[in-house]
C-alpha cells in the first residue's frame, strides 16, 4: 500500500443496528386489534358479515360435502378480506390533506371495485353450489 488507496473499512456498507424482533405474541395482537378496529369502523363489513351467516345457515341446512364448505369459506374469506383492505385505504384516505385526496379519488374506487368483484365472485360460487341443492328439494330437475 502507497497510502494513497482507501482502506477496506471505506468499501464495506455500514452495518444497521440489530433491531430486537417483536414476539409473535404482539404480531398477533396487532393483527386482531386491526381486525377489529376494520370490523368496527365499517357498516359495510357488517352486511358482508351477516351474509356469511347466511350462507353458513344455508350450508348446514343444505348438507353442504367438504368441498362445498371449501369453496364457500374461501368466498367469505375472500369477500370480508377485500373489504378489511377496502377499509384500510378509506383510513389512510381519511388522513391525507385536500390536494393529495385529490389525486388519490381513484384509489378509493378501485378499493371499491375489487369488494365488488370478489363479492360478485362469491355469489356466483354460491349459485353454483345451492341452486341445484334447491331445485333437489323443491323437485325441480
Amino acid at each position: 500500500m502507497t497510502g494513497t488507496e482507501p482502506s477496506a473499512a471505506f468499501f464495506s456498507e455500514p452495518v444497521a443496528p440489530q433491531k430486537r424482533r417483536r414476539p409473535w405474541r404482539a404480531k398477533f395482537g396487532d393483527a386482531f386489534r386491526g381486525l377489529k378496529r376494520g370490523v368496527r369502523g365499517q357498516s359495510s363489513f357488517f352486511v358482508h358479515f351477516f351474509a356469511a351467516a347466511l350462507v353458513t345457515a344455508a350450508g348446514f341446512v343444505l348438507h353442504c360435502v367438504p368441498w362445498e364448505w371449501c369453496a364457500l369459506v374461501g368466498c367469505i374469506g375472500f369477500v370480508l378480506t377485500a373489504e378489511l383492505f377496502n377499509s384500510a385505504v378509506e383510513t389512510l384516505f381519511r388522513g391525507l390533506d385536500a390536494e393529495t385526496r385529490e389525486r388519490a379519488w381513484p384509489t378509493l374506487d378501485i378499493s371499491a371495485g375489487a369488494v365488488l368483484l370478489a363479492s360478485l365472485t362469491a355469489v356466483v360460487v354460491g349459485l353454483l353450489i345451492f341452486l341445484p341443492k334447491v331445485a333437489a328439494l323443491l323437485g325441480i330437475q
